[in-house]
């Protein structure tokens, strides 16, 4: 007879909280995180591999994309006026994502959906219900910013939309490829990162923490501006945590990005600036505690499901019940 294997003691009282919904996954053992990391690595850059060889080849096809090619510097990572580029350097980000879900199909086997949240799945309503809450901030934050006077220097490397031919191709690359860079950050950073350290320490503010370095090295800002993305990761990693998913993270993530980029789209800041004025890092820590805010005024009226408890098969011996998993619901 196989022996059962362990479950935490808290998977059948309180609940699996979302960085310990591993243990709810086929696959647990206490070297998927690594194995998931190295092989969602490896579909990554193999998913980029194709796409530069596709590039490669449309090149021959089209001797001009190879300028555009050559102009794709990480001096001007984001270039408003040229959607291919933009669509490109918003993609490479975005296939994180499928890299991640493949991998942690393949590794932790079934309920994938346990990577979203403790429901099994993405809670879209609530995920609905959080944009509109972080775009409601951001709009007010952006009314706000148009009332005050420039900063010195605001000018350089704004894009004048006017003079820019390529402003509503650019607009629509946005609005497609810029919420799925966003949440694929999310489900590495908050998903994957946060689960696998949830898989080998239990206390919560180890999986919110620790992942916090690799997110602000990812962002290429001057000092002060990397601690506001390190306010931002603590704040979307407590988020996850809270709430049992990473919708109310991605939501925050997405409306801050597109403002980010409908701000520079409009003429209004540079999206390249690596040193952030001071009303942007305002705005970065004001939409940020304002969300959180609103989302705990939320839980604390409305709670939202947040553990998975683990349930033993009926048909078990009291004895080895609590060794066993059969079904599972949301508290």
């Amino acid at each position: 007879m196989t022996t059962p294997r362990a479950l935490p003691p808290e998977s059948l009282t309180s609940g699996l909280a979302f960085h310990r919904l591993v243990f709810a996954r086929r696959r647990t053992g206490w070297w998927t995180p690594l194995v998931v990391g190295a092989l969602g690595t490896a579909f990554y850059f193999a998913m980029v591999t194709l796409i530069a060889v596709g590039v490669g080849v449309a090149t021959l096809w089209d001797p001009t994309l190879a300028d555009a090619v050559l102009r794709f510097d990480a001096g001007e990572a984001f270039d408003l006026t040229d959607p291919g580029r933009l669509l490109v350097a918003l993609g490479t980000i975005a296939l994180m994502l499928p890299a991640y879900l493949l991998a942690s199909r393949i590794v932790n086997g079934r309920r994938l959906g346990l990577v979203s949240s403790a429901a099994g799945r993405l809670r879209w309503r609530w995920m609905l219900l959080c944009t509109v809450i972080a775009a409601i901030i951001a709009v007010a934050l952006s009314t706000l910013s148009l009332l005050l006077p420039a900063e010195e220097g605001a000018g350089d490397g704004v894009v004048d939309p006017a003079a820019n031919p390529m402003l509503w191709a650019s607009l629509a690359v946005i609005l497609v490829a810029v919420p799925l860079q966003a949440a694929a950050e999310e489900y590495v950073f908050r998903g994957y990162l946060q689960q696998a350290v949830g898989r080998w320490l239990r206390h919560p503010a180890f999986a919110i923490l620790l992942p916090v370095p690799l997110f602000v090295i990812g962002h290429l800002y001057d000092p002060l501006g990397q601690v506001t993305v390190g306010l931002f990761a603590i704040a979307t990693g407590w988020l996850t945590w809270r709430t049992g998913g990473l919708e109310a993270a991605i939501a925050l993530h997405v409306v801050n990005n597109l403002t980010a980029f409908l701000l520079g789209l409009s003429g209004q800041s540079d999206i390249n600036e690596t040193a952030p004025s001071w009303f942007s890092i305002v705005f970065s820590v004001v939409i940020v505690v304002a969300f959180a805010g609103a989302v705990e005024w939320l839980l604390r009226r409305r709670p939202l499901p947040r553990t998975l408890v683990l349930t033993p098969p009926t048909s078990v011996p009291a004895y080895d019940a609590g060794a066993r998993l059969s079904a599972s619901r949301i508290v």
